[in-house]
């Protein structure tokens, strides 16, 4: 792509949705902040410039206000999400204090839960192997990527597990209004989507306050959210919006990394065995994926005032999308970017999981999970390789990077 197509290239086109590595490089190339025309928003590619971005929070603030979004015959433009400038921001999409307050709150009992958890993720990593091979064929996105960290998700939340099939539509729900791709006449079904997940984690809320906590047992989230609320860190909403973005948002970035790491070697049949023979490399293996195939493609910012990033003059209540995809394969940053590299000296610092002080509260979590399902099948199997029947679907969008189906032929062991 050269310099001339970036002011007519289609941002939502399928093609640039299903492979957007040479718009990244193009936007990197010759314009890594770019105004996107007639919107107010402009994509930051660049290592330097996403980077920078982050760590200037008094200019670009993580207020989630508006998204980019396709409409069908017309140009891009942005969908205002807080237009009154009186929406309740918590956690990923809050800043300075009030973001450390609620960091601080869910933060010290994930890890906690995390540490302990190991068991329960191999566990059930096995049962969803059990369900979901049929012969030699599996849908990894749809069997595994996707049921194993919802799964995980109630249970350090404090949900029952059959309510994970419907938590599952609704956290998938939620991130296709932000992607950006909505087909038509879908979005009042993705509004009582969200409402309705608002009031389950209400109803959640108010009936963890009427019980007695097992002193025995470790506290869920959803008991460490009650108590923050007694304690008045918190107030109801703030704790209701806290588990929407922990069930929307927590199961994303994982299930697009399984199903990416997955997809990477079901193309390489010699890493394949690299990683049967030496296990130990599964963990460096995972940040290449995470590099290459960054799940989300990028987040949001709000710009607070008049300021400049680059060469380029943006204007108070105008947004950014940083995109980590992008900075992730940065020639600059990585030499040959676009390559598995398990030798590359700074591969556990990509972007994948955000940057600074929001980098990702859940990414231990999604390791686990990941290393869980990823040793499982290299475990299970003497190799693996994409259908040529059933090519494998990304899901359209531009937030995240995720497989809407990835079937695999499978050689068991």
């Amino acid at each position: 792509m050269a310099v001339t197509d970036l002011a007519t290239f289609d941002l939502f086109d399928p093609a640039v949705l299903d492979d957007p590595v040479p718009l990244y490089r193009a936007l990197r190339t010759h314009a890594p902040v770019y105004p996107v025309p007639g919107t107010d928003f402009a994509l930051v590619s660049s290592w330097d410039a996403v980077t920078e971005a982050t760590a200037r929070t008094a200019d670009f603030s993580s207020h989630l206000t508006g998204v980019l979004v396709a409409r069908p015959g017309a140009a891009p433009s942005t969908f205002a999400l807080d237009a009154a400038g009186e929406a309740v921001h918590v956690l990923a999409t809050t800043d300075g204090a009030t973001h450390a307050a609620h960091r601080g709150i869910i933060g010290p009992a994930l890890a906690k839960r995390v540490r302990a958890l190991s068991p329960v993720v191999t566990a059930l990593t096995e049962r969803l192997w059990t369900e979901e091979l049929d012969g030699d064929r599996i849908d990894w996105a749809t069997g595994m990527a996707d049921r194993l960290p919802l799964a995980l998700i109630a249970e350090l939340v404090g949900f029952p597990a059959a309510d994970v099939p419907r938590l599952l539509t609704w956290a998938y729900d939620s991130t296709e209004m932000l992607g950006g791709v909505v087909a038509e006449g879908r979005m009042p079904a993705l509004i009582t989507s969200a409402a309705e997940l608002a009031h389950y984690a209400y109803l959640a809320l108010r009936t963890a306050k009427e019980q007695v906590a097992d002193a025995d047992s470790p506290p869920t989230l959803l008991a460490v959210l009650v108590a923050a609320v007694a304690d008045g860190r918190i107030d109801d909403q703030q704790a209701v919006l806290i588990l929407v973005q922990l069930i929307g948002a927590g199961g994303e970035s994982t299930a697009g990394l399984i199903a990416s790491a997955v997809r990477v070697l079901a193309t390489d049949p010699e890493l394949q065995a690299r990683l049967r023979e030496r296990p130990e490399l599964v963990a460096t293996f995972l940040d290449e994926a995470l590099r290459l195939e960054s799940p989300f493609r990028g987040h949001h910012r709000h710009v607070v005032s008049d300021t400049r990033l680059g060469d380029v003059d943006l204007r108070a209540g105008s947004h950014l999308l940083l995109l980590w995809g992008a900075a992730n394969r940065d020639p600059a940053r990585y030499p040959d970017p676009d390559t598995v590299d398990l030798t590359r000296p700074r591969g556990r610092t990509h972007t994948a999981f955000g940057a600074g002080a929001h980098f990702c509260i859940g990414s231990t979590l999604a390791r686990l999970e990941a290393t869980a399902a990823l040793t499982l099948l290299l475990d299970r199997t003497t190799h693996f390789a994409l259908r040529a029947d059933e090519p494998p679907r990304w899901l359209p969008s531009l937030f995240v990077r995720r497989h809407a189906s990835l079937p695999l032929t499978i050689t068991p062991r």
